[in-house]
């Protein structure tokens, strides 16, 4: 077969959560969101082929589940992984924007990395938006999960410069700021953590690892060029731009009664 005829590089096979998330992390997480009570219902928002939901729902054995999102491909997979696991019957992925949803109120709402689907409103004001749509969103007793970046510091005019286009020290609040924009919204924060460089590593790689992979195969490829240009870029993004300056945080919270 010649390389006109291969196939494009295939997308985040690597990846089992869309996020720097280790499996550890995820246990714990999933164990902290349902031990209070018995969870009926799940809402994962953004949800990507909603991995972290499908941990979810068994170890809530009544609860079933909503995964919104935008990305066909993404939602296909995770019909996929829900069959695979005998939970089709218990949860929906859903191809539709959560702008202005009225989806809810659930007993688990999951957001991670995807407080943009919630406003349309630009940083900083949209994590504080997004955060009021999740108070919404989410039963008297239950919890959310939401999953958002902040700066371990201040970046430097020369690191914003490397990011991603038009980056700007008011893309992310610190991990303080984030907390209180939670509070602000009317949670409280059962629980603080953030993403381990071990964790970012491993996501940054996998993120690229069937395109690098693909691409080291297939030099030869019409799309090698495209290809080849984006990981430079992102990686590029990465290694001199956000690594060790972008954090990653994830928040369960309460809300006020």
């Amino acid at each position: 077969m010649s390389d006109t005829d291969t196939n494009l590089p295939p997308r985040l096979t690597r990846l089992t959560f869309h996020g720097p998330l280790s499996e550890a992390r995820a246990g714990r997480l999933v164990d902290r969101l349902t031990r209070a009570g018995d969870p009926a219902t799940v809402i994962d928002v953004g949800c990507g082929w909603g991995e972290l939901m499908l941990r979810v729902l068994p170890a809530a054995p009544r609860a079933t589940g909503l995964g919104i999102d935008l990305n066909a491909e993404d939602l296909a997979r995770g019909r996929k992984l829900a069959a695979a696991r005998g939970l089709g019957g218990r949860v929906e992925f859903a191809e539709e924007s959560a702008l202005g949803t009225r989806r809810g109120p659930a007993d688990v709402v999951l957001c991670v990395g995807a407080g943009q689907a919630l406003s349309d409103a630009e940083p900083p004001r949209q994590t504080a938006e997004a955060l009021k749509a999740l108070r919404r969103m989410v039963a008297p007793d239950g919890r959310v999960l939401f999953g958002e970046g902040f700066w371990e510091r201040t970046p430097e005019p020369a690191e914003l410069s490397a990011m991603w286009p038009g980056a700007s020290a008011q893309d992310h609040h610190d991990l303080a700021g984030l907390v209180d924009a939670a509070v602000e919204a009317g949670f409280r924060p059962e629980w603080i953590e953030t993403a381990s460089n071990d964790e970012w590593e491993e996501f940054e790689s996998g993120y690229q690892a069937d395109a690098e992979e693909w691409l080291a195969a297939h030099p030869s490829h019409p799309a090698a060029e495209a290809t080849r240009e984006r990981l430079d870029r992102h990686r590029a993004s990465w290694l001199r731009g956000y690594r060790g300056i972008l954090g990653f945080a994830y928040l369960t919270l309460i809300p006020v009664g």
